[in-house]
């Protein structure tokens, strides 16, 4: 009995694996953009949420303006409105190469501003690096260069 069943399982892992194979990858290029583009966009849309809820404007706001910026807050308030709105639109599919460029520039600054300066590595060797930044950077190059329309066609 014991062997029966170890047998069974090795059929069923081979037949599993056999369905892998045909059915990998599980989306198709364009499917895949879309999951990357409103992932991306709930990233941005959580911290603009999380910065008014939190009400850390005011702070992000002051330390701009000790780097030299003025309007600070206005600065802020501009950020988190096109983060939310941006998202959204994002998410829709919407305005995607504009959208992805304005959010390229305003992580390009913030990694000129404020991650530059804590080096690489977030989380377990480091705090505050690029490494976040540069790959949403990346994720959003994807995003403004594909064309899911084009991708379904084919």
């Amino acid at each position: 009995m014991h062997v029966k069943v170890w047998a069974y399982i090795f059929n069923f892992l081979i037949k599993a694996i056999s369905m892998f194979k045909k059915k990998y990858p599980f989306l198709k290029l364009a499917h895949s953009i879309v999951v990357l583009r409103i992932t991306v966009s709930c990233i941005f849309l959580a911290h603009a949420i999380t910065r008014v809820a939190t009400n850390t404007i005011i702070q992000f706001g002051d330390f701009l303006e000790i780097k030299g910026l003025p309007f600070g807050i206005a600065i802020v308030w501009g950020i988190t409105i096109f983060e939310i709105l941006g998202a959204i639109l994002l998410m829709l599919g919407f305005f995607k190469k504009w959208i992805a460029l304005g959010l390229i520039v305003m992580l390009t600054i913030g990694l000129g501003l404020i991650h530059i300066n804590f080096g690489w590595f977030n989380g377990e060797f480091g705090t505050g690096g690029c490494e976040y930044s540069v790959i949403l950077i990346a994720a959003l190059i994807v995003i403004a260069s594909s064309d899911e329309t084009q991708e379904r066609l084919k």
